[in-house]
């Protein structure tokens, strides 16, 4: 078999760096743009946008426009993927930063209900499905380039760089707005201020693409072109011969990204109206746990190049499932010091798996279709993923308690060490990062690279 990612000659170890910490950073950016939206959606949105509901539905309401995001991650994994196979990785990036970027930047100056009516969620939803296509093409292309620049005995590290953006996004998300809650007063922040941190994603753009613009191309993705073995429709041809491994693969990435969005989006509103806890004390928690996920990442990621990625992966699929279970009973308490416990528990066990989540899926597939296959994949997981916060609330209205809560999380949990297992059964090279998907089919390639 002849795949271009391990065969070909890797990218300079400076050079393979400065790749990693540039997906470390644009994903840090693209995922700053993407919480903003969590943490107002929790805090603001169901106030200025959603005003003619109930607190509660209103609450369902801005989760549910949380939700489109992840409703439109597929869609933009299979745009982006299409063209990051066809045109290459760098270009893809840098669309799906101006995408993100610019609709992050139209939330901050959107009018709300009380100005325009109904026309104001309309244009928030359609903003947050421009957000979930963006982002649908930021995370596989920003793993791709750095786990394909990467020294093959170091695969799990360097794809640990941009998993280590979603942590990242969300400190530099909570942090801006902790500033912009502590120095203004409850009504200006309902009132203007939550704008201010969506604003300032035109900055962060800027800076974003000054960084991507400096990368070199993909070394995979260049070695594909220049053997001629682009494929026609690279996102069919993942479909077609890896479908097994995908729903695998999707079941296995969920447990993490379920978790984390009950953590950092659903805990803040549930805590701040149903425990009585502080809004700034909850954020800051948050905060900081996001800071020990993000910590942590490096530490796992060695630990599976030198151990293994199963061993490491179902270690931590099997504690995050006892933290699912767990978190409640101890948040639930009610007291400052439980709450920061209970985030303590989901903070050190989410990374452990969450780490090694983007290196596996960039060795289900060749790098021909590698691109459009993990965008399928990531898609479809954060769709199951990203509901979790509107799930999480219309089972505690239902119910009045957060048991059934526990009980979706641990069988989100569960499921996914399940799948996990069986993913490591179909293509058991994966462990050491040896598996990487089956030949090219001669049919589907084209010489030509053309979109």
């Amino acid at each position: 078999m002849s795949d271009s990612t391990r065969t070909h000659s890797r990218a300079p170890r400076s050079k393979a760096n400065k790749v990693a910490f540039a997906s470390l950073i644009g994903t840090t950016m693209e995922w700053y743009d993407f919480y903003l939206y969590g943490t107002a959606a929790a805090l603001v949105f169901n106030k200025q946008f959603f005003s003619s509901l109930s607190p509660t539905s209103g609450t369902l309401a801005s989760f549910a426009t949380f939700a489109v995001g992840f409703l439109a991650r597929p869609l933009g994994g299979i745009i982006f993927g299409h063209f990051g196979d066809r045109v290459g990785r760098k270009a893809t990036l840098v669309v799906s930063l101006l995408v993100m970027g610019l609709a992050s930047t139209m939330i901050g100056l959107l009018p709300t209900y009380a100005d325009i009516g109904l026309w104001a969620p309309v244009l928030l939803v359609a903003l947050r499905l421009l957000q979930g296509i963006g982002l649908g093409g930021e995370t596989s292309g920003a793993v791709l380039m750095s786990v394909e620049h990467a020294p093959s005995a170091r695969s799990n590290f360097f794809g640990g760089f941009p998993q280590m953006g979603v942590p990242a996004g969300l400190v530099l998300a909570n942090l801006v707005y902790f500033a912009a809650t502590s120095l203004s007063t409850a009504e200006s922040f309902t009132t203007w201020v939550w704008r201010v941190p969506f604003v300032l994603s035109i900055v962060l753009v800027a800076i974003g693409l000054v960084i991507r613009l400096r990368l070199t191309e993909s070394p995979s993705f260049s070695a594909v072109r220049e053997k001629d073995e682009l494929v026609d429709i690279p996102g069919w041809a993942a479909l077609k011969g890896h479908w097994p491994k995908i729903i695998a693969t999707v079941l296995m990435v969920t447990a993490a990204s379920s978790c984390s969005y009950v953590f950092t989006v659903f805990s803040l509103s549930y805590g701040s109206a149903n425990l009585g806890l502080d809004r700034q004390t909850l954020l800051l928690g948050v905060t900081i746990g996001s800071v020990l996920w993000l910590l942590s990442i490096p530490f796992w990621s060695r630990a599976a190049d030198r151990y293994g990625r199963r061993r490491i992966f179902l270690f931590g699929s099997v504690v995050l499932l006892l933290a699912a279970a767990a978190y409640f009973p101890i948040f639930n308490i009610g007291t400052t010091l439980t709450a920061g416990v209970a985030f303590l528990c989901m903070a050190l066990t989410t990374p452990i798996s969450h780490a090694l989540q983007g290196s596996i899926m960039a060795d289900v597939f060749p790098a021909a279709m590698r691109y459009s296959g993990m965008g399928i994949i990531l898609g479809l997981g954060s769709l199951i993923g990203g509901t979790a916060p509107l799930i999480a609330t219309a089972l505690f209205a239902g119910a009045g308690t957060t048991t059934p809560v526990t009980l979706y999380l641990v069988g989100i949990c569960t499921t996914s060490l399940v799948a996990a297992i069986v993913l490591f059964r179909l293509a058991p090279g994966i462990d050491k990062g040896q598996h990487l998907g089956a030949p090219i089919p001669g049919p589907a390639r084209d010489p030509q690279p053309t979109v």
